[in-house]
């Protein structure tokens, strides 16, 4: 009997290192992303990308009390270089807001942004915490007994943010921007109006 349970134990184990060499052998026919050399079981962030967000703006004008805020939405593209831990990377993006305030007979907002930054950053595998900077542009809108006049300015951006890894195509994160546009001069006021903001987003990305 002894025997026997050796023997059926011995053909158990063949049995199932068979399967499994099969099984890796086994071409499934799905589409890798686009990855580099990491360490095993860690995630890459390497690699183009795309996605959208959601978020708040408040921001103030200059030369002018009125205080501009609302909701903003947009869409996001980059890429990513990937050593070790570190990430580098540059992302450009296009919004779209509903900021704007009225004080006495004036009304300001601020219709559209877009920034075009670089990124660089420090992963813990899945998890990406890193600073941003560059070129920010937009337009700002002003308002007054039925007239309005708009320019539209380049300024800069700073800001950091977190990103989180849910699936190997799939991201999600968390950024704060500070947005400073240039001034201009405007017939309607009398005086040079700028605009600087504070943004905060959300959003979903989708690596290639």
């Amino acid at each position: 009997m002894m025997k026997g349970l050796v023997v059926g134990a011995a053909a158990l184990v063949a049995a199932g290192w068979t399967a499994s060499a099969g099984a890796a052998d086994f071409n499934y026919g799905q589409r890798a992303p686009y990855t580099v050399n990491q360490p095993l079981n860690a995630y890459s962030w390497a690699g183009p990308y795309l996605g959208g967000n959601i978020g708040y703006e408040w921001g103030s004008v200059d030369n002018n009390p009125s205080k501009p805020s609302g909701f903003v939405g947009g869409v996001q593209a980059g890429y990513n270089f990937q050593n070790g831990p570190w990430v580098f990377g540059v992302e450009g993006d296009i919004q779209a807001a509903g900021a704007d305030d009225t004080f006495a007979p004036w009304k300001f907002s601020n219709p559209w942004f877009g920034t075009l930054r670089g990124r660089a950053g420090y992963a813990f595998s899945n998890v990406l915490f890193y600073g941003t900077a560059g070129l920010a542009f937009g337009e700002l809108r002003a308002q007054t007994f039925g007239w309005t006049e708009s320019h539209t300015t380049a300024g800069w951006t700073i800001g950091a943010g977190a990103e989180v890894g849910l699936a190997p195509n799939w991201s999600a994160k968390l950024e704060y921007l500070y947005i400073d546009l240039s001034t201009s001069q405007f017939a309607i006021t009398g005086v040079s109006n700028g605009y600087s903001a504070s943004v905060v987003r959300a959003g979903v990305n989708y690596h290639f």
